[in-house]
């Protein structure tokens, strides 16, 4: 199924770019169940609150399609997650 090409084209959370079953999922489990909701979600803290019942933390690329889903729900364009890495590293540096 193709992916939507702008924001007002998303439907599901399947159509965001990025965004698969196994991630559509993850952002249901945290009450993120539309585009919408991506478009005004806090990707950092939805990603502090995607921990596993251990307590740790996803795989850092997930936080980099979390930016990617957001920068595309609020105009952006469609781009890879990978495009992310930089500000997903630059995000977590500043943490510390």
């Amino acid at each position: 199924m193709p992916k939507a090409m702008n924001a007002q084209q998303a439907r599901v959370l399947t159509d965001i770019p990025n965004i698969g079953k196994s991630m559509a999922e993850d952002l249901r489990g945290l009450g993120i169940a539309t585009p919408e909701l991506v478009r005004t979600m806090d990707p950092m803290a939805a990603y502090e609150q995607l921990r596993d019942p251990m307590g740790k933390r996803h795989d850092p690329c997930v936080l980099d399609t979390f930016l990617a889903a957001h920068d595309f729900m609020n105009g952006g364009a469609a781009r890879p997650w990978w495009d992310f890495t930089a500000r997903r590293k630059a995000l977590l540096a500043g943490q510390h």
